[in-house]
């Protein structure tokens, strides 16, 4: 969050100067508070999640209820997504107004067990805030990326006269342009990338066993692969694997940290060294 806040004030400066960048961070506030007030509703339409009862689904609301219980927040809304991709989600600005939501592929694929951490870990995501935090660092990134375009379209239509004028370094612009949004995407991935690692390790404790999360996810990642979900790119941080298909560079750009990393970690927290 500081580095992208101090890469904010150095775009914004060299761009747009203080008033530009006040001008452009309120901007992006006003579009990621829309954005973090209705984004649920958006995001379940959007994959055509269907909210269920006990009696419909009464596996995957009785282990969201009992884990709610155990973390002491309000019960969230439970949704089915109409998929066989297997995976899942939560959303929701906080516990009061939470969902989780799992596909009908993840509830085929794992067993009570599997399923327990998996939502162990999205019930995790509410609890430690994350849908705040992602909303911040997307507002400064946004930011970023909002002030880099500018420069890009001032730049190609009056080809680096105001920098010139300004007594600036045309040159060192056009790299800002360039390389600004690039450096904004990458911290806001690691952002998200510790938020995993973070709601890993609650939903582990939570559950009660490591070992239940790190085989649910081994599933999980073959399963994601065979049968990848038809996901936005805008969305996939939110799913507990990543719903596009990866690659060395898309990886780079990951919302999720490596699937090995994770697994090797919880199963440090149950044994006490990696192996």
């Amino acid at each position: 969050m500081v580095g992208l806040t101090v890469l904010l004030v150095f775009v914004g400066g060299a761009y747009g100067g203080e008033r530009g960048t006040i001008i452009a961070f309120a901007f992006s506030l006003i579009l990621n508070a829309v954005n973090y007030w209705f984004s649920d509703k958006i995001v379940l339409k959007m994959y055509g999640a269907r909210q269920v009862t006990e009696a419909e689904a009464p596996l995957l609301y009785s282990i969201t209820h009992e884990l709610a219980v155990r973390m002491g927040t309000p019960m969230p809304k439970v949704y089915v997504i109409p998929s066989s991709a297997p995976n899942a989600f939560a959303t929701g600005r906080n516990p009061e107004h939470a969902a989780v939501a799992a596909t009908e592929g993840i509830l085929s694929l794992l067993n009570r067990d599997e399923l327990t951490a998996v939502m162990a870990h999205e019930l995790s995501h509410v609890h430690n805030r994350d849908i705040l935090i992602s909303t911040i660092a997307a507002s400064i990134a946004g930011t970023i990326t909002m002030l880099a375009s500018l420069a890009r379209w001032s730049y190609f239509l009056f080809g680096g006269r105001d920098d010139r004028d300004r007594g600036g370094n045309p040159i060192a612009a056009l790299a800002m342009i360039i390389l600004a949004p690039i450096a904004a995407a990458l911290i806001q991935m690691a952002i998200s990338r510790s938020r995993e690692y973070q709601a890993d390790s609650t939903g582990a404790h939570l559950c009660g066993n490591p070992l239940w999360l790190a085989s649910a996810l081994k599933k999980l990642e073959v399963g994601s692969q065979r049968i990848p979900m038809n996901a936005t790119p805008t969305t996939a941080h939110l799913f507990i694997v990543n719903p596009l298909r990866s690659g060395w560079f898309t990886g780079l750009f990951s919302t999720h940290p490596p699937m090995a990393e994770r697994i090797a970690r919880l199963e440090e927290m149950a044994y006490g060294k990696r192996h």
